[in-house]
């Protein structure tokens, strides 16, 4: 027989109850509290929140470096446009957001990490009835950067088509929660044997990768990128393509598949990655089936991208 707990039972498992992963989160921080935690134990979300059993809200996943978090204005914009089009108000404007990111990242005491923020319904029932939550919640996770070694790059990445269909019209512009999709066609791909997995929207157009935009070269040397009509647009893929337009010309129209096994580059984008080079789709290689220049070079590009526009977590001295 299930025994019936108390709050001391309680708070004793919680402290001491292993975690798995526990060991990669640095800091959170819970909007209904108020303060920044290092203890990973701690972290958890009400299961009646919405964001938990309907996944009612929105998210945004950032890196830091050297104490610098790269992109934050792009990343906040977007998690604002999120909210908007799921007619959810934040907890907190957008400068107070900023500036808990900031104070979450380096509560972590980690010069480097991946931060998430999550904003939600709120708690208050377990109904489709948004009215049922008085408050939208909010939640930042600090956590390790799990590096990927330099090899990802050099040797490139396969890619499969998955089984999984594309998100449809408006919902895939959204960052929501709910990336169930997300999850069976990265689920799909290992179980095919490839490193990431590519999806097709219901005309058979090049859609996006499971948490990846996907670019290519064309046979005449033009950057391509494919017509996001199913797919969210990455804040790397925007920062790529500025990047991009003073050495190649940038395009966007919509890719069929067959174009995939005729392209010079066909590249990965996203937040972790930078940019990948895809050198086997299915069983075709691309190009001569290792990374290619334009790859190579945007990836540089970022790199220095980062290292010069990254915005510092710590306040700059005033002289």
């Amino acid at each position: 027989m299930v025994r019936l707990g108390t709050e001391d039972l309680f708070v004793d498992q919680l402290l001491h109850l292993p975690r798995p992963g526990e060991e990669n989160v640095l800091a959170f921080y819970e909007h209904r509290l108020g303060a920044v935690f290092t203890n990973p134990r701690l972290m958890l979300i009400p299961l009646d929140d919405h964001l938990v059993h309907r996944g009612d809200g929105v998210f945004e996943a950032l890196r830091y470096e050297h104490e610098a978090v790269y992109q934050l204005d792009a990343h906040l914009d977007r998690l604002m446009r999120s909210c908007q089009a799921i007619d959810l108000t934040p907890p907190v404007g957008k400068s107070e957001l900023d500036e808990l990111v900031r104070a979450v990242c380096l509560a972590g005491g980690q010069p480097e990490g991946n931060v998430l923020i999550f904003c939600g319904r709120g708690p208050g029932g377990f109904s489709l009835d948004v009215r049922e939550c008085p408050q939208a919640s909010l939640y930042i996770v600090a956590k390790r950067m799990l590096r990927k070694p330099e090899s990802f790059w050099e040797q490139g990445v396969t890619a499969v088509r998955t089984h999984i269909p594309a998100k449809q019209g408006w919902m895939s512009q959204i960052k929501s929660v709910n990336y169930l999709p997300n999850v069976l066609m990265k689920k799909d791909a290992q179980e095919q044997g490839a490193d990431f997995p590519l999806c097709f929207d219901n005309e058979g157009f090049l859609a996006e990768g499971s948490t990846e935009n996907a670019v290519l070269v064309d046979q005449h040397g033009i950057f391509v990128v494919p017509e996001l009509k199913n797919a969210l647009t990455g804040t790397t893929l925007a920062r790529a393509m500025r990047l991009l337009r003073p050495y190649i010309s940038v395009a966007t129209r919509p890719v069929p598949e067959e174009e995939l096994s005729s392209c010079q580059e066909l590249i990965l984008l996203g937040t972790s990655i930078d940019a990948v080079s895809v050198v086997r789709y299915n069983t075709t290689l691309i190009g001569a089936g290792r990374p290619g220049p334009v790859s190579q070079r945007l990836r540089q590009l970022l790199l220095a991208d980062r290292e010069a526009h990254a915005q510092p977590l710590r306040p700059t001295p005033t002289l």
